[in-house]
């Protein structure tokens, strides 16, 4: 029996709770049909068939789909402006804020913000809940173990500060992991929780579909505080952001503001 790529999408969704008709077809369908070839299985059927059987090779296909890219202070300019704007106006409003890190991949984004925040305020008073639908990445994440490559546009201040290299890796200090809960989340099919002052999800969103995407933007508009900010990645500016009710206050920062 043949399986189209409907079909296929069909039986991850039922094996995984996975949407792939929620990412860019095209994009998604030439990474799996790449995946599947160089992986020698003949066809969408044969491959599903041994996702099904081994749980190895079913993990290492969702790592796959979540497309885990990530490194400390990604994109350093944005960060200047979460620095030097952004979260002084928050902390100056809220004295502590809430921050979530969605899709927050092998942990770079999260850590790098408790690294900033730590020179506004205490590590004992800073929390940051990071999600990811990739049980793999929280794990490594949870590790705090990096290659220098993924600290290379981090200030030296606090590679110095917080990293000890071992072997040639990276090792994160115990305060800066202490300071972010990790948990599994999928924000295309589960309800969010919580309302927060800072929400960063960066660099996922250009997967998937405008529908998926309009719906994420109301749900994080509905999960900001108010005055709150949404902080998104360097391809991914809203277009009519006054849809979803935010507001740009520079550029890949929204600030909810309501009607």
């Amino acid at each position: 029996m043949n399986w189209s790529y409907d079909d296929f999408k069909r039986g991850v969704m039922e094996l995984t709770a996975i949407n792939l008709s929620s990412y860019k077809e095209r994009q998604m369908k030439r990474r799996i049909d790449a995946l599947i070839s160089r992986s020698g299985y003949n066809g969408y059927k044969d491959y599903f068939d041994a996702l099904t059987l081994n749980s190895v090779i079913l993990e290492k296909f969702v790592d796959y789909l979540t497309i885990n890219v990530s490194e400390f202070y990604r994109n350093p300019e944005q960060w200047k402006a979460l620095e030097q704007q952004i979260l002084p106006d928050l902390l100056k409003r809220h004295g502590s804020i809430k921050v979530w890190s969605a899709a927050c991949s092998t942990g770079e984004e999260p850590y790098s913000l408790i690294m900033l925040l730590s020179t506004f305020t205490s590590l004992n008073s800073i929390k940051i809940l990071a999600t990811d639908i990739d049980v793999a990445a929280i794990k490594k994440a949870r590790t705090g173990i990096y290659t220098g490559k993924s600290l290379e546009t981090l200030p030296l201040v606090h590679k110095d500060a917080f990293f000890r290299q071992q072997n040639g890796f990276f090792m994160l200090d115990s305060k800066i992991k202490d300071c972010v809960e990790f948990r599994q989340h999928d924000m295309l099919r589960e309800p969010f929780s919580g309302k927060f002052h800072l929400i960063l999800c960066r660099n996922v969103m250009i997967y998937f579909t405008e529908e998926a995407k309009e719906e994420l933007y109301r749900k994080f508009h509905d999960s900001l505080e108010r005055d709150g900010v949404l902080f998104v990645g360097s391809t991914e500016q809203i277009i009519f952001p006054q849809r979803y009710n935010l507001k740009p206050i520079r550029t890949y920062f929204y600030k909810r503001i309501d009607s």
